[in-house]
């Protein structure tokens, strides 16, 4: 798939450089052939290894033969590999106002490299055989992948054969005066580090440790060297890295570009963009030039307060009508082609086979707000699976002519997960087509009205997204400090780092907060980043489209993947049944804490219990209780709590089991403490009691996290984390007498409270 801007037919075509960075073997030359063989506008390859009248030559003559071309209007692969800055920045300074500069990084497995180098016969280089191996080896250790900010306006990342396919397609499909939007995009792991060298493994040489497997393994040569405290972090007994995926969307970095003017930063992840068909034009048969002509007029209009965000129109066809006319009336119009361009492609795609992250996409929906119809609508609740139906159904029954409606994408949804889709604008407009509702019979002025009104809401709509993201994005940066002491884990450290004996380090997530997209429920500003504890509830509700909408930060989404998806993530969970799954808190308070999640979707927290999730609490409570009853087996000495936080940052209920020896290294503040140790801290009988008679639980605020610091047997009070630790090792004091009551705390059925 690509994604195109097509310049008026009177401009002249706009030649540009593609500098292919690679390893020998990665497939540059083939790249180079099937554009050229392909594509409809004028390429010349220039390659080093024959240059000079088919035989090798050098840079500078590789310099003169690109300048020459793109003086003929044609435009130039650099076939070399370009693995460092220094050996691109001539090739770069070729670009200019009249002259874009890409770079393709075909940054494939060094083993599948190698593999290609040495078998392969006849290469123009004569790079083959056995001496390949050591030439891409010693290439990879001076890999420096490209930036942005090197001069470049384009760069594709292709990690798999299937990117690199993906890479062709774009290139092929790129007319004469086409052009292609500017910005990063594929990069999976921009931190990743060079390669280890190929031949230290051969060789076996020894390594630093942080270097990962000193095996002997060609094989073992292929996963990248990290940084030591990266790497570190990474030699827990459970591999969570293989989680990370949940974590680490396909990053697409865009750079250089200007923040956004109502509150949101650019990311690495994406800039804000909305896609868009084009309305009532295909089923609903409106006038093309009509429709043109208004969706220009609201997209000029509405551009203006975007900021750095962009409004995408997409269609299938690159001989689409609208797209053309559009194209024609945008250039008139001197609308940027950096807020507002085309793409064709599949709308329901366009990350994964385009490269292109669209945080909104818009629906042309029917009045029904169903499934069904052909064509947008239909691909649309196809690729984002029942969830969207359910979520729709929570926000409209139907829709309007004219009038649109946001619905939030379930993180669920595969439109969600594959493609980094978070809201769905409905929108309907005017239909002309006398086989469909509301048949306006050839009445443009009625018509125009409405379809004028269906683009104002719709863009409304991503504006009001927008907005909504931009105040909760500024409240989740509040709490980057907060992150270092979470009592479950954050999302990029509980399936990146798997030590759990790694500290937090905020540094470590801090770009993941500073992207993610908020939190309804917000971090304490004082440090309150107990994980599953200490968040409080924002008295912000953002609305969109006139319902609350309750969303949460990309780090605290991390149990509810696992909830939802249990069978992927087997190596971190003790049980999995139908209505739970159980596992370690990452960073534990006690000697024993577990976490009991509900595999319930939408029950986010405590406050979102009802009457109907009695069965499921009390389910809840019985695993907690049995695998409390398995730790007093297998030591007596224990005593157990089973309860919830009253409002925790991390999504997805959770209910905590937790020894009360609390002797536990990432038990460090007041915070942590008294997250498990006042009112803050519900017990499970009295949730489930609650529930019972009330149908919903009381749920206290985060005052009482900055309660002084007391003694939970004793009641004694002490001025610091170390002097309340050094006590309670050798307190004996009995608990207090609510605790000792209504089964609050699991003792061993030996076990004599008044000493315990």
């Amino acid at each position: 798939m690509d994604f195109l801007t097509e310049k008026s037919g009177e401009e002249e075509r706009k030649p540009i450089v593609v500098i292919l960075v690679g390893a020998p073997g990665s497939g540059k030359s083939t790249f180079c052939e099937h554009v050229i063989c392909s594509s409809s506008r004028p390429w010349v390859r220039i390659c080093q290894d024959t240059i000079n009248n088919g035989k090798a030559g050098t840079k500078p003559q590789c310099l003169k033969a690109a300048a020459s071309a793109l003086k003929e209007g044609k435009s130039v692969f650099i076939d070399r590999c370009n693995l460092d800055r220094e050996q691109r920045v001539e090739f770069v300074k070729l670009g200019g106002s009249q002259i874009d500069v890409h770079a393709v990084v075909l940054d494939l497995p060094p083993q599948l490299c190698i593999s290609r180098s040495v078998k392969r016969t006849g290469h123009e280089g004569n790079l083959q055989g056995g001496k390949a191996a050591a030439v891409v080896n010693r290439m990879l250790q001076k890999k420096e992948l490209p930036k942005l900010s090197e001069g470049l306006s384009r760069i594709m990342f292709c990690q798999s054969e299937s990117d690199v396919q993906a890479a062709i397609n774009t290139y092929c499909a790129l007319g004469p005066l086409d052009t292609l939007p500017n910005g990063s995009f594929g990069q999976k792991n921009p931190d990743a580090k060079v390669q280890l060298g190929i031949m230290k493994f051969l060789k076996k040489v020894d390594v630093p440790s942080n270097a990962g497997s000193s095996s002997g393994s060609v094989q073992d040569s292929a996963f990248p060297q990290v940084s030591k405290e990266r790497n570190n972090s990474c030699k827990g007994p459970d591999n969570l890295l293989s989680l990370s995926a949940i974590a680490c969307k396909e990053v697409k970095e865009i750079e250089d570009l200007p923040k956004h003017s109502i509150g949101c930063d650019v990311t690495p992840d994406s800039i804000p963009t909305l896609a868009f068909p084009s309305i009532s034009t295909a089923d609903f048969q409106f006038n093309s030039e009509k429709a043109s002509d208004i969706m220009v007029e609201k997209v000029e209009e509405f551009v203006k307060k975007l900021g750095n965000a962009r409004l995408v129109l997409v269609d299938l066809s690159h001989g689409s009508k609208i797209l053309s006319l559009v194209r024609v009336k945008a250039a008139q119009r001197n609308i940027d082609s950096k807020k507002f361009f085309t793409f064709v492609g599949d709308i329901t795609q366009l990350y994964s086979q385009g490269g292109l992250r669209c945080n909104v996409i818009a629906n042309a929906a029917n009045w029904r707000l169903k499934p069904g119809g052909g064509g947008v609508n239909a691909a649309i609740f196809s690729a984002a699976g029942p969830a969207l139906e359910v979520a729709t159904k929570e926000r409209a029954a139907s829709l309007v002519p004219g009038h649109a409606v946001v619905v939030p994408l379930p993180s669920n949804s595969p439109l969600y997960i594959r493609e980094g889709v978070s809201h769905i604008i409905h929108v309907l407009g005017p239909n002309m087509n006398p086989q469909r509702p509301n048949c306006l019979k050839d009445d443009y002025i009625k018509g125009c009205k409405i379809l004028r009104d269906a683009y104002t809401s719709l863009f409304d709509g991503f504006l009001s997204v927008l907005r909504n993201q931009a105040k909760l994005t500024s409240k989740s940066l509040v709490s980057e400090k907060s992150l270092k002491d979470t009592s479950c884990g954050d999302l990029r450290n509980y399936l990146a780092n798997g030590d759990q004996k790694t500290k937090r380090d905020g540094n470590s997530v801090s770009e993941r907060s500073k992207k993610c997209k908020g939190s309804h429920y917000e971090i304490g500003t004082d440090g309150t980043g107990s994980g599953s504890t200490q968040g409080k509830i924002s008295n912000d509700n953002s609305k969109i489209d006139g319902s609350t909408s309750k969303s949460w930060a990309s780090w605290a989404q991390a149990l509810c993947h696992i909830a939802m998806h249990p069978e992927k993530h087997k190596n971190v969970l003790l049980e999995i049944s139908d209505d739970v799954a159980v596992l370690n808190d990452l960073y534990p308070k006690a000697q024993k804490h577990l976490l009991i999640l509900a595999r319930c979707e939408g029950l986010d927290c405590l406050a979102d219990v009802q009457q109907e999730h009695l069965q499921l609490l009390t389910t809840m409570h019985d695993v907690g209780l049995r695998w409390a009853e398995k730790f007093l087996h297998e030591d007596s000495s224990m005593i157990f709590r089973l309860g919830y936080h009253s409002v925790p940052s991390m999504r997805q209920l959770h209910l905590h089991v937790i020894s009360q020896d609390f002797n536990s290294n990432h038990l460090k503040n007041k915070k942590h403490w008294n997250s498990f140790n006042t009112a803050f801290f519900r017990d499970s009988v009295d949730v489930i009691e609650e529930i019972k008679n009330h149908g919903k639980a009381t749920v206290k605020d985060d005052s009482y996290l900055s309660m002084e610091l007391r003694c939970h047997r004793c009641r004694s009070a002490h001025p610091t984390i170390p002097r309340l630790k050094s006590h309670i090792n050798n307190c004996r004091a009995p608990f207090p007498p609510f605790l000792l009551e209504n089964g609050r705390l699991v003792l061993p059925e030996d076990n004599n409270t008044n000493d315990s």
